[in-house]
């Protein structure tokens, strides 16, 4: 069954969100639970939407990994 994230960006967008993150991925500086927490703690977002994000994130994690097998 296909990854629901790709059937959802298609092949193209699929590639450019996928060099983009590599490119964040080379650049990003700082600790990213402690720039979560303070979102949270200032209220810019919520535990709600850090976890729907997380969840994102894990497949976006686990279709790179099947990716790079």
């Amino acid at each position: 069954m296909p990854n629901p994230l790709y059937q959802q960006l298609g092949p193209t967008q699929n590639n450019q969100m996928i060099r983009r993150l590599e490119d964040f991925r080379r650049t990003f500086n700082g600790n990213p639970q402690q720039m979560v927490q303070n979102l949270i703690n200032s209220g810019r977002i919520s535990q709600q939407q850090v976890n729907k994000y997380a969840q994102q994130a894990n497949e976006i994690y686990r279709f790179l990994g099947n990716r790079n097998k």
